[in-house]
Protein backbone atom coordinates (compact mmCIF):
# COMPACT_ATOMS: atom_id res chain seq x y z
CA UNK A 1 0.00 0.00 0.00
CA UNK A 2 1.46 3.14 -0.97
CA UNK A 3 2.00 6.07 1.68
CA UNK A 4 -0.80 7.82 2.36
CA UNK A 5 0.68 9.39 5.92
CA UNK A 6 1.13 12.84 3.96
CA UNK A 7 -2.46 13.24 3.43
CA UNK A 8 -3.72 12.67 6.94
CA UNK A 9 -4.78 15.17 9.29
CA UNK A 10 -7.83 14.25 10.98
CA UNK A 11 -7.62 10.77 12.50
CA UNK A 12 -10.67 9.48 14.29
CA UNK A 13 -10.57 5.77 16.71
CA UNK A 14 -13.22 4.09 17.26
CA UNK A 15 -12.77 0.82 20.09
CA UNK A 16 -14.53 -0.56 22.72
CA UNK A 17 -12.79 -0.19 25.68
CA UNK A 18 -10.46 2.82 27.14
CA UNK A 19 -7.20 1.25 26.76
CA UNK A 20 -7.95 -0.38 23.57
CA UNK A 21 -6.65 2.84 21.39
CA UNK A 22 -3.44 2.80 23.70
CA UNK A 23 -2.63 -0.99 23.48
CA UNK A 24 -2.91 -1.55 19.79
CA UNK A 25 -2.42 2.30 18.33
CA UNK A 26 -0.81 4.38 21.20
CA UNK A 27 2.43 3.82 19.42
CA UNK A 28 0.91 5.55 16.25
CA UNK A 29 -1.28 8.28 18.01
CA UNK A 30 2.43 9.17 19.46
CA UNK A 31 4.22 9.40 16.27
CA UNK A 32 1.75 11.93 14.93
CA UNK A 33 1.47 14.38 17.25
CA UNK A 34 0.68 16.52 13.74
CA UNK A 35 -2.93 14.59 13.03
CA UNK A 36 -5.85 15.73 14.72
CA UNK A 37 -6.68 12.81 17.12
CA UNK A 38 -9.89 11.94 17.97
CA UNK A 39 -10.70 8.50 20.42
CA UNK A 40 -14.59 7.51 21.03
CA UNK A 41 -14.73 4.44 22.90
CA UNK A 42 -18.07 3.09 23.08
CA UNK A 43 -17.94 1.06 26.68
CA UNK A 44 -17.92 2.37 30.64
CA UNK A 45 -18.92 6.00 29.94
CA UNK A 46 -20.33 5.36 33.80
CA UNK A 47 -17.02 3.75 35.06
CA UNK A 48 -15.64 6.65 36.70
CA UNK A 49 -12.33 5.15 37.61
CA UNK A 50 -12.06 4.16 33.54
CA UNK A 51 -13.46 7.18 32.57
CA UNK A 52 -10.97 9.94 34.25
CA UNK A 53 -8.06 7.68 33.48
CA UNK A 54 -9.72 7.82 29.74
CA UNK A 55 -9.59 11.87 30.07
CA UNK A 56 -6.26 11.61 31.24
CA UNK A 57 -4.76 9.96 28.64
CA UNK A 58 -6.80 12.56 25.26
CA UNK A 59 -4.75 14.85 27.76
CA UNK A 60 -1.60 13.09 26.65
CA UNK A 61 -2.40 12.60 23.46
CA UNK A 62 -3.88 16.61 23.12
CA UNK A 63 -7.10 14.17 21.53
CA UNK A 64 -10.55 15.02 21.88
CA UNK A 65 -13.00 12.40 23.52
CA UNK A 66 -16.46 10.65 23.35
CA UNK A 67 -17.44 8.20 25.76
CA UNK A 68 -20.65 5.72 25.36
CA UNK A 69 -21.86 3.54 27.49
CA UNK A 70 -23.11 0.15 25.99
CA UNK A 71 -23.22 -2.58 27.66
CA UNK A 72 -19.74 -4.48 29.25
CA UNK A 73 -20.73 -7.13 31.50
CA UNK A 74 -19.12 -10.10 31.80
CA UNK A 75 -21.57 -12.14 30.36
CA UNK A 76 -20.70 -10.24 26.85
CA UNK A 77 -24.49 -10.62 25.74
CA UNK A 78 -24.58 -9.73 21.89
CA UNK A 79 -25.64 -6.50 21.54
CA UNK A 80 -28.04 -5.06 18.53
CA UNK A 81 -26.71 -3.75 15.94
CA UNK A 82 -28.60 -0.66 15.63
CA UNK A 83 -27.91 0.31 19.38
CA UNK A 84 -23.65 -0.19 18.52
CA UNK A 85 -24.77 1.99 14.97
CA UNK A 86 -26.91 4.60 17.26
CA UNK A 87 -23.87 4.56 19.38
CA UNK A 88 -21.08 5.62 17.15
CA UNK A 89 -23.31 7.98 14.76
CA UNK A 90 -23.91 9.66 17.04
CA UNK A 91 -20.24 10.70 17.27
CA UNK A 92 -19.19 11.16 13.95
CA UNK A 93 -22.24 11.53 11.44
CA UNK A 94 -21.92 14.39 9.31
CA UNK A 95 -18.40 14.45 10.35
CA UNK A 96 -15.42 13.83 7.48
CA UNK A 97 -12.00 12.11 8.55
CA UNK A 98 -8.83 11.11 6.82
CA UNK A 99 -8.26 7.98 8.41
CA UNK A 100 -10.57 5.99 10.72
CA UNK A 101 -9.49 3.41 12.78
CA UNK A 102 -10.79 0.67 14.52
CA UNK A 103 -10.61 -3.22 15.70
CA UNK A 104 -10.13 -5.94 13.35
CA UNK A 105 -12.77 -8.32 12.71
CA UNK A 106 -11.98 -11.24 14.37
CA UNK A 107 -10.72 -8.79 17.78
CA UNK A 108 -7.66 -8.67 18.65
CA UNK A 109 -7.44 -12.14 21.04
CA UNK A 110 -9.72 -14.72 22.02
CA UNK A 111 -12.58 -13.62 21.78
CA UNK A 112 -14.15 -10.54 23.04
CA UNK A 113 -17.85 -10.05 21.79
CA UNK A 114 -17.42 -6.27 21.80
CA UNK A 115 -14.42 -5.99 19.71
CA UNK A 116 -15.90 -7.68 16.93
CA UNK A 117 -19.57 -6.59 17.10
CA UNK A 118 -17.66 -2.80 17.08
CA UNK A 119 -15.26 -3.51 14.11
CA UNK A 120 -18.51 -4.84 11.84
CA UNK A 121 -20.50 -2.07 12.69
CA UNK A 122 -17.64 0.97 11.30
CA UNK A 123 -16.91 -1.27 8.79
CA UNK A 124 -20.67 -1.43 7.80
CA UNK A 125 -21.37 2.11 8.30
CA UNK A 126 -18.00 3.33 6.49
CA UNK A 127 -19.04 0.62 3.45
CA UNK A 128 -22.63 2.61 3.39
CA UNK A 129 -21.37 6.30 3.28
CA UNK A 130 -22.63 6.72 6.79
CA UNK A 131 -19.05 7.34 7.93
CA UNK A 132 -16.98 9.72 5.31
CA UNK A 133 -13.13 8.74 5.74
CA UNK A 134 -11.02 8.46 3.19
CA UNK A 135 -9.21 5.55 4.42
CA UNK A 136 -9.75 2.88 7.46
CA UNK A 137 -7.85 0.92 9.52
CA UNK A 138 -7.86 -2.05 11.05
CA UNK A 139 -6.29 -3.73 14.20
CA UNK A 140 -4.32 -6.92 12.82
CA UNK A 141 -3.03 -8.82 15.41
CA UNK A 142 -4.05 -12.75 15.95
CA UNK A 143 -3.52 -15.08 19.08
CA UNK A 144 -3.46 -18.17 17.15
CA UNK A 145 -7.03 -18.88 18.90
CA UNK A 146 -5.26 -18.03 22.66
CA UNK A 147 -1.76 -20.12 21.85
CA UNK A 148 -0.06 -16.98 22.66
CA UNK A 149 -0.07 -13.51 23.69
CA UNK A 150 -1.54 -11.07 20.71
CA UNK A 151 0.82 -10.07 17.71
CA UNK A 152 1.00 -8.76 14.87
CA UNK A 153 -1.07 -10.68 11.52
CA UNK A 154 2.22 -12.16 9.54
CA UNK A 155 0.37 -10.69 6.44
CA UNK A 156 -0.83 -7.79 7.94
CA UNK A 157 -0.72 -4.36 5.67
CA UNK A 158 1.41 -2.04 8.00
CA UNK A 159 3.25 -3.20 10.63
CA UNK A 160 5.46 -0.54 12.21
CA UNK A 161 8.01 -1.53 15.22
CA UNK A 162 8.14 1.63 17.74
CA UNK A 163 10.93 3.34 18.84
CA UNK A 164 12.09 2.81 22.12
CA UNK A 165 11.65 5.87 23.82
CA UNK A 166 7.56 5.97 21.64
CA UNK A 167 6.86 2.01 23.35
CA UNK A 168 7.70 3.17 26.81
CA UNK A 169 5.67 6.21 26.84
CA UNK A 170 3.38 3.48 25.91
CA UNK A 171 3.88 1.31 27.96
CA UNK A 172 3.69 3.86 30.70
CA UNK A 173 -0.11 5.00 29.95
CA UNK A 174 -0.69 1.66 30.01
CA UNK A 175 0.70 0.72 33.31
CA UNK A 176 0.62 4.48 34.97
CA UNK A 177 -1.94 5.92 33.95
CA UNK A 178 -4.33 3.25 33.02
CA UNK A 179 -2.84 1.74 36.42
CA UNK A 180 -2.55 -2.01 34.80
CA UNK A 181 0.27 -3.59 36.93
CA UNK A 182 3.93 -4.94 35.12
CA UNK A 183 2.51 -8.73 35.47
CA UNK A 184 -1.48 -8.22 34.02
CA UNK A 185 -1.82 -9.53 30.74
CA UNK A 186 -2.38 -5.62 29.11
CA UNK A 187 1.24 -5.50 30.18
CA UNK A 188 2.63 -7.72 28.90
CA UNK A 189 0.63 -7.88 25.87
CA UNK A 190 1.16 -4.14 25.16
CA UNK A 191 2.55 -4.53 21.34
CA UNK A 192 6.36 -2.88 20.38
CA UNK A 193 4.98 -3.39 16.91
CA UNK A 194 1.93 -2.14 16.03
CA UNK A 195 -0.09 -3.65 12.90
CA UNK A 196 -2.97 -2.66 10.42
CA UNK A 197 -5.08 -3.95 8.44
CA UNK A 198 -5.07 -1.01 5.58
CA UNK A 199 -7.96 0.09 2.40
CA UNK A 200 -8.39 3.11 0.68
CA UNK A 201 -11.10 1.96 -1.32
CA UNK A 202 -14.60 0.06 -0.15
CA UNK A 203 -14.18 -2.29 -3.20
CA UNK A 204 -11.05 -3.80 -2.05
CA UNK A 205 -12.50 -3.98 1.39
CA UNK A 206 -15.26 -6.22 0.41
CA UNK A 207 -12.73 -8.09 -2.25
CA UNK A 208 -10.19 -8.74 1.22
CA UNK A 209 -13.44 -9.72 2.99
CA UNK A 210 -14.51 -12.46 0.66
CA UNK A 211 -10.67 -13.30 -0.20
CA UNK A 212 -10.57 -13.86 4.31
CA UNK A 213 -13.66 -15.57 3.81
CA UNK A 214 -14.96 -12.94 6.69
CA UNK A 215 -18.30 -13.25 7.29
CA UNK A 216 -20.75 -10.42 8.09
Amino acid sequence: MKNVNKNIRNTCIIVAHPDDETLWAGGTILKHPEWHWEIHTLCRASDQDRSNKFRRVLSIYGARGIMADLDDGPEQRPIPGFEIQQAVLKSVEHRCFDLVITHGPHGEYTRHRRHEEVSRTVCDLWLQGEIDAKVIWLFAYTDGDGKFLPGPEAGAHKKKKLPDAIWQEKYRIMTYVYGFSPESWEARVTPRTEAFWCFESRSRFKEWLEEEEITR
